[in-house]
C-alpha cells in the first residue's frame, strides 16, 4: 500500500509504507518511545503503545477496492501532565493528515501511577495492483 499523499508535490515518496511504520516516526518526532501490542522493557515516565484497530476497503470500482481505510489506538502513558504530549501527538497527526476520530481519558491505572489517554485515528492508503 502507498501513503493517501503518496503522489502528491508536497510530499510522499510513492514507495509502500505501512500505517504502523508512518505512526511510529510521528510518536518519536514527538520525543516518546513507542512499541507496537504491549511496552515490552521496562517503561519510562511517558510512553505510547500503538493498537491496530480495523482495516476496511472503500471506493470500489469493477468489482476491486480501490483504497483501504487502516484504523489504530494510540495510548499515551503518562505519570505526569499529559497535556502537552497530547496536544503535540494530535497536532502531528492532523498535520499527517491523519483523522482523529476519538481522544478519550481512560483514567488512572491506581496500580503503576499512569494516567492513559486513549487517540484513535483513521487514514486512507491506496490499494496496490
Amino acid at each position: 500500500m502507498h501513503r493517501g499523499d503518496a503522489t502528491r508535490n508536497e510530499g510522499g515518496t510513492g514507495s509502500p509504507v505501512s500505517m504502523l511504520e508512518e505512526l511510529n516516526t510521528i510518536v518519536e518526532s514527538a520525543g516518546l518511545p513507542v512499541e507496537t501490542g504491549v511496552f515490552s522493557t521496562t517503561a519510562p515516565d511517558e510512553y505510547v503503545v500503538i493498537t491496530p484497530i480495523s482495516e476496511h476497503f472503500e471506493l470500489f470500482s469493477d468489482n476491486a477496492p480501490g483504497m483501504n481505510i487502516e484504523e489504530a489506538r494510540l495510548s499515551l502513558f503518562s505519570k505526569g501532565n499529559y497535556g502537552a504530549k497530547k496536544r503535540q501527538l494530535v497536532r502531528l497527526l492532523l498535520t499527517a493528515e491523519y483523522l482523529v476520530s476519538e481522544r478519550r481519558y481512560i483514567g488512572l491505572e491506581e496500580d503503576t501511577g499512569y494516567h492513559h489517554f486513549a487517540i484513535d485515528v483513521a487514514k486512507e492508503y491506496m490499494e496496490e495492483d
